[in-house]
């Protein structure tokens, strides 16, 4: 296969050719997972924004924070993702440090680079909740990348989980990032979307796709600390396991995790990446995304894992060992393409 490759190949066969080509004319889409840039801070910050919660973290950025989320790194992430020509990249979050409004514009401006809304797909962090504020004048922003393929994104109640079908692909976006008290980071993403996303799930489920769920908060069970967990987890957890999922993604903890959920049919690969932005330094992990190689097969979903990581020493990103995962599905995927 060529390198880039398309989600859908819609050549026309002749006779048996057609016939066999029908069951595998979905070819496989690879798919960039990066998190947790923290797009510098704008070198001017209004005081009166800083009359909140908002101070500690700007106290945090000088003092630490600076020194670990780098524009060299965000250079040659852009470069990189230009090499390598994922089919689609999704963010899980943090692209800011304040929610301030001039770092939506900078978020706005990034993403941009990145490619359009229809090749990218974001999330909320905690980051980018920083405080209450209006939908409209925050996150809401960037709603032009949490779209779905036929609806808008009206108020955050009812923007979330949203879905875009990218080929055989869903990409399921979950908000797990609400406003908290000072020195929280904690998540939560409430009874309502749950419900909202077993009933995405088992809809798709049915319709044989392969559903990639994004949150920003690890849902695994003891891998954030208390102030930075997601308080509905077990929630969360349940609703896959009941409804199920072929992938789950997630940043927040700036490293690189991996768990399962076991559901339905088996198990669910649950997996987090560092910061797509870290210098490593300070004994800090370097930035790293990942890329997903989804393809089917007769007896489910093929996931071939690729890291890219930073190196320092080249300011550039490389390939590390990956993993190759299999899971199966409810509907034969390779006949459901």
């Amino acid at each position: 296969m060529n390198e880039k490759i398309s989600p859908l190949d819609l050549t026309e066969q002749d006779g048996h050719q057609r016939a066999e080509c029908s069951r595998y004319v979905w070819r496989m889409l690879k798919l960039a997972h990066l998190s947790d840039p923290h797009l510098p801070l704008p070198d001017q910050v209004d005081w009166r924004d800083l009359m909140n919660k908002r101070v500690t973290g700007y106290l945090s950025w000088h003092r630490h924070r600076r020194h670990v989320h780098d524009r060299r790194v965000l250079a040659a992430l852009r470069n990189d993702l230009e090499d390598c020509r994922p089919d689609h990249m999704v963010v899980t979050g943090d692209l800011t440090n304040l929610a301030l409004p001039a770092e939506f514009d900078q978020a706005i401006d990034w993403l941009s680079e990145l490619g359009t809304p229809d090749d990218v797909s974001v999330i909320p962090g905690n980051h980018d909740a920083y405080i209450e504020a209006p939908w409209s004048q925050s996150f809401g922003r960037l709603a032009a990348y949490m779209t779905q393929n036929h609806g808008e994104m009206k108020s955050l109640a009812a923007s979330f989980p949203y879905v875009r079908k990218v080929g055989r692909v869903a990409i399921v976006g979950v908000s797990s990032a609400i406003p908290t008290r000072w020195f929280s980071a904690a998540g939560m993403i409430g009874e309502e979307q749950l419900l909202r996303l077993r009933a995405v799930l088992d809809e798709l489920g049915e319709e044989g796709y392969f559903r990639t769920v994004m949150v920003h908060h690890p849902p695994i069970e003891g891998s954030a600390r208390v102030r930075k967990q997601l308080r509905d987890g077990n929630g969360f957890r349940q609703v896959i396991g009941e409804a199920g999922a072929e992938l789950v993604l997630h940043g927040h903890n700036h490293r690189f995790d991996q768990g399962e959920v076991k559901t339905p049919l088996g198990q669910a690969p649950v997996i987090g990446v560092p910061s797509a932005s870290a210098w490593p330094r300070h004994g800090m992990k370097p930035a790293a995304y990942h890329i997903y190689r989804i393809s089917a097969t007769p007896d489910g979903w093929n996931i071939r894992v690729e890291v890219r990581r930073f190196d320092r020493r080249i300011e550039r990103f490389v390939a590390q060992p990956g993993q190759t995962l299999s899971v199966p599905a409810a509907v034969n995927a390779a006949s459901a393409a």
